[in-house]
């Protein structure tokens, strides 16, 4: 009850901003859940291999890894709502015309333009809510986020593959999955009524000469190293996702022969175990701090990433599935919720972008690696491989976070904020 009484505050203390932000966030992360479940069997319904779909996935994350930084600048720069809006219509109709083509070429550039255009609002939405809150409220703010985030991909993940199979009954299986892409794409777009409805108020300069200069410059050099030091962790992380994270449906498909409607399961009990995980999150936090809360939360993933490898039961790879994906993830929020705290207003776009860029570069690079170890050694050991080096860059992603950034549970921010909502 007390638990459920301290979230009920913080939610009622959120300005209209966060909350339109929340339901914008929910309708896109619904359509795009439908689009992670259903894709990949799209393209092999096609009658492409999976080097089709890597190419693909690579593509995505590539152009998103390639735009996020100067998406960043602008939004530092222009600002975050208009960068949201170009990229909820860019997106939704792009998310539209990949249900309708069936080429390889177009398949490929198509993925490539979905990378473009949702880099315009990630790199958007967190420095947005950071600057629509106040410092105390971030922890919790960020575990909310990511929590409806992850809620929303659950119920996408579902109606993915329930309304696949539904429309299987009286439509051939390619056009029961091209009609589900459809209507994934038209929630996307539904996003946009909330993020018009948002009010941003620019804040032009307070101070002038040259004492600001210098003061401004020092607390811009500052940032910038925080900023790095934390991209360093992230790609050892993102490295070690793109192996595995995107052939999730693949994996459970190849090793298990499940349906659609089983997969959609399994993958939505494991985004609805991470929000569990993210609500917790705060409570992790007051008693190890934020950095040790990450780094438990990652080491304690790695048994159950580990299970999923190796095991040939099905109910057991689903079980460390859920465990894996709630632990790993539930350390996103605290995460996010330091790096903001660390960098000044005026960098925070710049920090996102960087620490989503090298991400998005990890899955990019490996892709193809994950997909051409599978077709080389099959759905056992190819999975149980490309799971296991994840594991490793996973140790050694946390290992790093936890002995570059342990003293920051004992201070406070590196960075004055330079404003509060």
């Amino acid at each position: 009850m007390a638990l459920y009484q301290e979230w009920a505050n913080q939610i009622k203390s959120y300005n209209r901003n966060i909350k339109l932000t929340f339901l914008a966030n929910i309708l896109t992360q619904i359509g795009l859940g439908i689009f992670m479940v259903i894709y990949n069997f799209y393209i092999r319904e096609l009658g492409f291999n999976e080097l089709v779909n890597g190419k693909v996935i690579s593509m995505t994350a590539l152009a998103t890894a390639l735009v996020l930084i100067p998406a960043g600048i602008l939004s530092d720069r222009a600002g975050r709502k208009k960068l949201m809006l170009f990229g909820a219509v860019s997106t939704g109709l792009i998310l539209f015309t990949r249900s309708m083509v069936d080429t390889q070429a177009l398949l490929i550039f198509f993925a490539f333009g979905t990378g473009l255009a949702s880099a315009f609002i990630q790199v958007s939405i967190i420095p947005w809510l950071a600057e629509n809150s106040l410092p105390e409220q971030r922890v919790h703010l960020f575990s909310i986020h990511f929590a409806a985030m992850t809620a929303a991909n659950v119920v996408g993940s579902l109606l993915g593959g329930v309304l696949t199979d539904l429309f299987s009954i009286s439509l051939p299986a390619l056009d029961s999955i091209r009609y589900t892409l459809i209507v994934g794409s038209g929630l996307f777009l539904s996003a946009l009524l909330p993020i018009s409805r948002l009010r941003e108020v620019r804040r032009g300069k307070q101070e002038n000469g040259k004492l600001m200069e210098i003061k401004k410059g020092i607390i811009n050099k500052a940032s910038f190293k925080i900023i790095l030091l934390f991209a360093v962790a992230q790609l050892m992380i993102g490295f070690g996702a793109g192996l595995v994270i995107p052939y999730l449906n693949l994996y459970f498909a190849d090793r298990f022969m499940a349906s659609n409607s089983l997969i959609g399961l399994v993958i939505s009990l494991g985004q609805g175990a991470t929000a569990l995980a993210m609500i917790i999150g705060p409570i992790v936090v007051r008693r190890l701090g934020e950095v040790r809360a990450v780094v438990v939360l990652q080491m304690l993933s790695l048994p159950f990433l580990l299970l999923t490898a190796y095991t040939q039961h099905f109910w057991l790879a689903a079980l460390g599935f859920l465990f894996r994906q709630a632990l790993m993830n539930a350390g996103n929020p605290i995460q996010m919720s330091l790096m903001m705290s660390k960098v000044d207003d005026s960098m925070k776009g710049l920090a996102n972008s960087v620490n989503q860029m090298v991400f998005n570069l990890g899955w990019a690079v490996m892709g193809p690696v994950s997909t051409g170890i599978v077709l080389k050694y099959g759905s056992y050991w190819g999975y149980a491989s490309v799971f296991t080096i994840t594991a490793g860059l996973y140790l050694v992603g946390s290992t790093y976070f936890y002995l570059v950034f342990r003293r920051m549970d004992k201070t406070k921010s590196v960075i004055a904020s330079t404003k509060t909502a």
